[in-house]
């Protein structure tokens, strides 16, 4: 007699693995991107680093790196304090393949200035095709690239630290930062009573020689084992900023002591603390109290990698889902070929692109920062316009495209549920959305003639686009209200969707036309995929965004 055969692991239906995939030539609206902002002549650079990056082994770095989060070490097994953060081997690989590929200091020459052409665009490629594998790492990649800006107001310093920090090496190693083959930068300055209001802070700069001393607390500061960090203290002529090393010139442990990590709700593979200092050595950054002045420097540069990250989650959100609803059939059809997924996907991959476009332009004036008034403008007032609207648009596109694989989409098993958990921390870091709101509105109060002169060749960028001339008159008569910052938030999103339309329009004219008649011309719903367009606009969408 035959016996029924029960065995059920037998596995359909399915789609394969995205990996050992080339990142950037697979996203034409990246390739089309970077070449529009300048930086064509690297193409073969970002296909290499899009293939290491798009490999099963990168993949599963990210993983490993995630699932096996940071310990700290306070205590040796002697009772000496070290307080030192042990990490997975996959988060050191990481760092080491982000630093080789320069993505930590490739915006600056050896000697800590621009390095201009499109270093900027070129090196955002990079961040971005990192962030679709691995997030968490890329925090003290982003602060130590960022952290040249504000040593440039202290060129002594700058001097001595850039033989280190210009190497593309990574060098895990527990030493003095002088010793090393390479070094990472981190960042404190949220305390527990100010959070975003920094002028609150009550850690203590006491000024010994040509150094300080500083007591105190930070909230946040990321990451600890970094081998310096700048942070800000009061000192006796107010809020400085400071440049704190974890070992004292002489070679000894400085008194940094991390009281714990914090348990956050994603960018597990990162290592955030909350640290009390005990009369740490620092060295001044800047001018005594000017410290604020100091550090935004380096908070314009990390703000512009959170859009970055964001808009490369989004994009790694959209590829997984397009790549299942290819493999997956539902109703005797894939799910790409259902007209309602198509519409879903489609109104996606649309919103990406404009995205892409729009970080690779905001990148594009960051190069041009130095020697062009008007691209210095655009940085300004967009910046924090761009950080906002791309990272809070980051969380609903990943439900969304979580949505698209169904549960398995929903499962640890998957990236999508890890991209989901890190995306809020790019929209509540560095300032939240607030924040963002009224920095925007400062700009346009310091320098209200640059600003206008930013919003009219936005409205020239767009001419004839669906919406943007009526978006245009509303941004600017919001922004002149006497109560502006009621509506602030509107006119921000107004601001850099009519930026990503400009943008857009310089990499894609007829997707640029769909962005405005669906985002400009008409509010767009809630829910993606309820827009309506037409089927070839449809499939050129989602062939670009995935051959």
């Amino acid at each position: 007699m035959t016996q029924p055969s029960f065995a059920t692991h037998e596995v359909f239906n399915q789609s394969p693995p995205f990996e050992d995939i080339d990142l950037f030539t697979v996203d034409r609206p990246l390739v089309d991107a970077v070449k529009a902002n300048g930086g064509a002549a690297a193409e073969r650079e970002l296909s290499e680093f899009g293939k290491q990056w798009g490999s099963a082994a990168m993949a599963d770095r990210g993983r490993v790196a995630n699932e096996n989060t940071p310990k700290l070490r306070t205590f040796d097994a002697k009772g000496n304090r070290r307080d030192q953060v042990e990490f997975h081997p996959a988060y050191h690989e990481l760092m080491a393949h982000s630093a080789h590929a320069g993505v930590h200091n490739s915006t600056w020459t050896a000697n800590g200035k621009p390095a201009g052409d499109a270093a900027e665009v070129i090196r955002a490629a990079k961040f971005y095709m990192a962030a679709q594998v691995e997030t968490g790492h890329l925090c003290p990649i982003t602060m130590t690239r960022a952290s040249v800006g504000a040593l440039a107001m202290q060129p002594d310093l700058l001097g001595k630290v850039m033989p280190v920090l210009s190497t593309r090496s990574y060098d895990p190693s527990f030493a003095p930062w002088w010793q090393k083959r390479g070094m990472t930068l981190g960042m404190g300055m949220t305390e527990k009573q100010g959070g975003t209001d920094v002028r609150a802070n009550m850690t203590r700069a006491v000024r010994e020689g040509e150094a300080y001393r500083i007591t105190g607390h930070k909230w946040f500061m990321s990451a600890p084992m970094c081998d310096a960090f700048l942070v800000l203290a009061q000192a006796d002529s107010g809020l400085t900023c400071f440049f704190m090393p974890r070992f004292a010139p002489d070679g000894s442990v400085n008194a940094i002591q991390f009281q714990r990590l914090k348990d956050k709700l994603g960018n597990r593979s990162n290592a955030s603390s909350e640290v009390e200092f005990v009369g740490a050595y620092a060295e001044r950054v800047g001018e005594e109290g000017k410290g604020i002045r100091t550090i935004i420097q380096m908070v314009q540069l990390t703000r512009q990698d959170c859009a970055i990250a964001s808009v490369g989650l989004m994009r790694s959100g959209l590829a997984h889902a397009l790549h299942h609803a290819r493999h997956r059939s539902v109703f005797q059809k894939h799910l790409a070929d259902q007209p309602l997924m198509q519409a879903v996907l489609s109104d996606m991959a649309l919103h990406v692109e404009a995205s892409t476009a729009l970080v690779m332009r905001l990148c594009r004036a960051f190069d041009r920062t130095p020697h062009d008034a008007a691209e210095a403008a655009y940085m300004r007032l967009l910046t924090p316009a761009i950080k906002y609207w791309t990272c809070k648009s980051a969380p609903p596109f990943l439900y969304e495209a979580m949505e698209c694989l169904g549960g398995n989409g929903y499962v640890e098993d998957g990236i999508l549920a890890r991209h989901y958990r890190e995306s809020p921390v790019n929209a509540i870091w560095e300032g939240s959305g607030n924040v963002m709101c009224l920095d925007v509105l400062r700009a346009l109060s310091r320098e209200p003639e640059a600003a206008t002169a930013v919003l009219q060749s936005l409205a020239a960028e767009t001419k004839g686009l669906p919406g943007a001339g009526e978006t245009a008159t509303f941004i600017g008569k919001t922004f002149r209200r006497a109560d502006g910052e009621r509506v602030a938030r509107l006119a921000v999103e107004k601001l850099a969707l009519l930026a990503a339309a400009a943008a857009l329009n310089g990499v894609s004219p007829r997707n640029a036309e769909l962005f405005a008649s669906t985002r400009l011309a008409a509010n767009h719903a809630s829910m993606y995929g309820a827009v309506e367009l037409e089927n070839g606009d449809v499939r050129a969408l989602l062939e670009r965004a995935l051959p």
